[in-house]
């Protein structure tokens, strides 16, 4: 420790130079806490300082205690300010050595290279050789973490360097704790608004929607939901495109022990192979090109509650792999972060795929299928539950109703039942809400009818069609090809190609290139396809 003649004697230098020592704190002091951006505040502490002491590059660290790591906050050199959000793991014997002020000198000399605490800042900053003198934050008796100064080359620092340096520990202390409070709310604010903006558009979704039907074609359905709501177990729904997954999803995270938590949904199918990871799993700011702000992921939302990981049949190899990892150690890794963050959330997935095959060709993890379908629920499609369509027809004649504030409720035809009950439904409860809205829109106030509406779609049995037997890329093309024939071309959206497949839209597309089929209604006829 520093005697305290020793620290007065080099004070007592100061009479040497330019500016005086109460000058020297002041000014230091109100760059170093002037601005709650703190690679601003060190880059101007910088600037100022170099006119009195060697300084290439300053740098902040904090310690989590909790973690037994330190942060590396700030840097900052001549050419401007630099934020990071880096930790770095120290040993227990470090841990120990640090959380004692007492153990180490507030202030100290050493070489980068070979300072066994900041070794690893050195390296990860890539350092020349050089002098640091650290300074250890100190607050209310607690070591929060460090300010750091470096000069390149060897000798660069003296005892009277170490006693000026050694002034900065509270102004430093203070503006290091303003930062992490001022990060920390900035978090909470870009959070708030982001599940805001989240909820809203979930609210706006599903409002008014309820299990129409559990009484009558989905009573089975309903019977496994209630038996595993209340337990912890993964879930794997599966059935066609637009027979309500969701909405059973929704049900079973409403009757369990975690209703008063987030519902997260995530469509796998709907999101770009390279975005993938950052929407599970999130990202630090400035991990790749674009991330100018850190965004935790639907996991780490869901923390709590329940992530519905819906076409879970198109996560990328490499995101299975830190899914399998999620579930297995029940924590996440940001992209570009180096520490994992524990998560706690629910998972149900759901598909329209036969996992199991797509196991077999590898394009699914075998693992990770025995994982997610620990209780597996069926959802029949509507042409075996026809006796639901008429309460879901009135349903969502009432929903669109409200939806589009018209002054009266809209009447079925008489027979406007029977058609609905007389199609095939390939579109399942989604295509039935379609084509309830369609018939609203071009009712004009009277009756609602649908024979001119589904009889412009094709039957399921159209797409099913074969004519002998044929291999398996055969077979897809042909329905492929049958599907973009009858929706003339059209991908998404109500009665496209997509729709009537059963399939993501990107999915599809992503089909349609490995077989070498164009696509899109500029293509013109399909024959060439």
């Amino acid at each position: 420790m520093d005697s305290p003649a020793s620290h007065e004697a080099a004070l007592g230098n100061f009479q040497n130079h330019d500016i005086s020592l109460s000058q020297f704190f002041t000014e230091l002091t109100l760059n170093i806490c002037g601005s709650l951006d703190i690679e601003k505040a060190l880059w101007k502490s910088l600037v100022y300082i170099r006119n009195v002491m060697p300084a290439d590059e300053i740098v902040l660290t904090s310690y989590d205690a909790e973690l037994g790591a330190l942060e590396l906050v700030a840097t900052a050199t001549v050419d401007g300010g630099i934020s990071h959000s880096e930790k770095i793991h120290l040993s227990q014997k470090q841990r120990e050595e640090i959380e004692r002020p007492e153990r180490l000198p507030r202030v100290r000399i050493a070489d980068s290279l070979h300072d066994s605490f900041f070794r690893p800042v050195a390296n990860r900053l890539n350092w020349e050789p050089s002098d640091i003198m650290i300074g250890r934050l100190i607050l209310e008796g607690k070591y929060i973490g460090a300010l750091t100064v470096r000069a390149a080359g060897r000798g660069r620092y003296s005892e009277w360097h170490k006693a000026l340096w050694k002034m900065l520990n509270e102004p430093a202390a203070i503006a290091l704790a303003n930062s992490k409070r001022y990060r920390e709310l900035e978090k909470l604010k870009d959070r708030l608004v982001d599940d805001k903006r989240y909820l809203q558009n979930e609210l706006r979704r599903t409002s008014g929607v309820q299990v129409v039907g559990a009484s009558f074609g989905l009573r089975s359905v309903m019977e496994q939901v209630r038996k595993v709501a209340t337990l912890p177990s993964a879930v794997l729904l599966h059935g066609e495109t637009g027979t309500g997954k969701e909405v059973i999803a929704n049900m079973i995270h409403s009757l369990s022990q975690r209703a008063d938590g987030p519902f997260v949904k995530i469509n796998c199918g709907a999101i770009p192979e390279s975005l993938m990871d950052s929407e599970l799993f999130g990202h630090e700011k400035g991990a790749f090109t674009g991330a100018l702000t850190q965004k935790p992921g639907r996991f780490e939302r869901a923390n709590g509650g329940t992530i519905f990981l819906d076409e879970v049949s198109e996560l990328t190899l490499q995101a299975q792999v830190r899914l399998l990892r999620v579930i297995q150690e029940k924590e996440i890794e940001r992209i570009g972060g180096t520490s994992p963050i524990k998560t706690d959330a629910r998972i149900i997935s759901a598909t329209n795929r036969d996992l199991e095959k797509l196991t077999v060709s590898g394009e699914f993890r075998k693992d990770l299928y025995f994982r997610l379908k620990v209780f597996p629920i069926f959802i029949p499609p509507l042409r075996d539950r026809k006796n639901d369509i008429p309460e879901l027809a009135k349903h969502f004649v009432l929903k669109k109703s409200q939806e589009m504030a018209l002054p009266k409720t809209p009447i079925l035809s008489p027979g406007a039942i029977d058609t609905l009950m007389s199609y095939d439904w390939p579109g399942n409860v989604r295509e039935l809400e379609n084509a309830v809205e369609r018939a609203i829109i071009l009712s004009g106030g009277l009756p609602l009818q649908f024979d001119a509406i589904l009889g412009s779609a094709p039957p399921r049995a159209y797409l099913e069609e074969q004519d002998g037997p044929l291999a398996f890329k055969d077979v897809e093309r042909s329905l492929f090809r049958r599907a973009l024939e009858a929706a003339r071309g059209k991908i998404e959206g109500p009665g496209g190609a997509a729709e009537l497949v059963g399939l993501p839209p990107w999915t599809l597309r992503r089909k349609l290139r490995r077989l070498g089929m164009d696509f899109g209604r500029k293509k013109g006829p399909f024959g060439h396809c």
